[in-house]
Formats: C-alpha cells, sequence, structure tokens
C-alpha cells in the first residue's frame, strides 16, 4: 500500500476518534473545557452540541476527500481535499491559539498530526 493511503487511513482513524468526541459532546459529556474555546464548565450548551453535532459532518467529508486524494473511496473529486486541507489548517490554527489551555493541550497536538497526515496523503 502505498504511503499517501497509509496516510490517508491513518487521518480516518483519528478522525473517528474525533467524532467519537463530538457525539460524546453532543450526549452531554463535561468536557466544555477542552473545546470550542473552553468557555463551557461542564456539559455544552445546546447550540455547543449543535456545533458538536455539525462538526461530525464536516469531519466525515474531510475523511473522504482525503482518502479520495489518496486514491481510495469514494473517489471524489481532487478539489475536494484541497477545502479539507484549508479546514484542517484553520481548525489547527484556531486550537493552537485558544485562549483555553486545557484545549490548547489537547487539541493542539492532535489537530496538527491531523494536519500532517492530510498533507502528505493529498500533497505527496
Amino acid at each position: 500500500m502505498p504511503l499517501d493511503q497509509v496516510a490517508a487511513l491513518l487521518y480516518a482513524v483519528v478522525v473517528a476518534f474525533v467524532i467519537l468526541f463530538q457525539f460524546c459532546l453532543v450526549f452531554g459529556a463535561p468536557w466544555g473545557r477542552i473545546t470550542q474555546g473552553g468557555s463551557h464548565e461542564g456539559a455544552l450548551s445546546v447550540s455547543g452540541r449543535a456545533a458538536a453535532a455539525l462538526s461530525v459532518f464536516i469531519l466525515i467529508f474531510m475523511s473522504a476527500s482525503v482518502a479520495s486524494a489518496a486514491g481510495l473511496a469514494p473517489n471524489w473529486s481532487g478539489w475536494t481535499a484541497y477545502v479539507a486541507i484549508g479546514i484542517q489548517g484553520a481548525s489547527t490554527l484556531l486550537n493552537w491559539i485558544t485562549p483555553s489551555r486545557p484545549e490548547r493541550r489537547v487539541w493542539a497536538p492532535v489537530t496538527s498530526i491531523m494536519l500532517l497526515l492530510a498533507a502528505y496523503a493529498v500533497f505527496i
């Protein structure tokens, strides 16, 4: 298996864990300090939970786009991978500059690894 496909599969695995995290938030996990700027202590508000639910769809799109760029299913158009890289880059930046220290400690490294995997899968 080519390395770009390995990177895309590893990206998909990390995305799956992030999706699991988002579902936990939607269903009331008390992790508000490590997400969405860390402004919520405990469980997220209804709007925060809605944002977490929306992010699940965005993450699925991103994973499918990166997989497609590496020659895997679902074989979407190449431009979708560039959109995914842009979203992943913005997410990474936002997690590095968040005012929430706990969020920064958890998600800055995770999103940085995700960005590296996605970039390798798309550009190499």
